[in-house]
């Protein structure tokens, strides 16, 4: 299977404080790999750093063959390539749910109204919230807000979906409605990358998982490998603190 995205020697400093040391990874097509480390561990930012959220202080980050962070890249061309949900939603409170899935295919892929709507509504029953079309997010509970995110970031029919701890801002009693979801787009064949806490899911989705401490990827490895025969001391201590 071909890589989609392959991180070389990555780097990312804020000031002084080095919060990613020397990434090495890649993320084949149809791969659904899960990010887990503790607080601090550089998960988010690596993330971030994916789809150029944050600048990479050094490396290189390789999509389709080229490498994106030359200065002679389209940032917002590779961009558009790239999902993103992040914790907090990030829902346009002035727009209805219809409007937040169809505004970013108008504006950045060009696609007329008519057709963005359609995609939108395609996707909005994929995640369960078609019935929800004119609800502004105020009216919505935060497991339905994050459901429109993902519908929103599947509308843009992106090669990669990423998921930034989606349900770190959610109610206990909400979060089991968007792991749901996410289920089933695993299953789909998209390529996914996720930063999550939720272990039991990370251990049923995944092809692969990565844990990071300290800024570096301690160890990866199938769901099997990490949890059931880690070969780091500091795998395992997380582990006997989380799962």
């Amino acid at each position: 299977m071909e890589n989609i995205i392959e991180i070389r020697h990555l780097s990312k400093s804020f000031g002084t404080h080095e919060v990613l040391k020397d990434i090495d990874f890649s993320v084949r097509k149809g791969e659904v790999v899960t990010i887990i480390g503790s607080s601090g561990s550089g998960k988010s930012t690596l993330l971030r750093c994916v789809n150029l959220l944050e600048k990479p202080s050094g490396g290189q980050i390789i999509y389709n063959g080229e490498n994106i962070l030359e200065e002679k890249h389209d940032v917002n061309a590779y961009r558009k390539h790239l999902g993103m949900v992040f914790q907090q939603f990030n829902l346009f409170n002035n727009y209805n749910v219809l409007q937040n899935c169809v505004v970013g295919q108008v504006k950045v892929l060009k696609r007329t109204k008519e057709e963005a709507e359609q995609i939108a509504l395609k996707y909005l029953k994929v995640v369960g919230m078609d019935q929800y079309v004119n609800a502004k997010p105020s009216q919505l509970s935060g497991g339905q807000k994050q459901r429109v995110a993902i519908a929103r970031a599947l509308s843009m029919e992106p090669d990669v979906l990423l998921f930034d701890e989606p349900t770190s801002a959610l109610d206990p009693e909400m979060v089991g409605e968007v792991l749901k979801v996410m289920k089933e787009l695993a299953h789909s064949g998209l390529t996914m990358m996720i930063v999550t806490h939720e272990m039991e899911f990370a251990k049923e989705v995944s092809d692969r998982i990565v844990f990071m401490e300290k800024g570096v990827i301690a160890e990866e490895g199938t769901p099997d490998q990490i949890f059931n025969h880690p070969k780091e001391a500091r795998t395992r201590e997380f582990l006997k603190r989380t799962f």
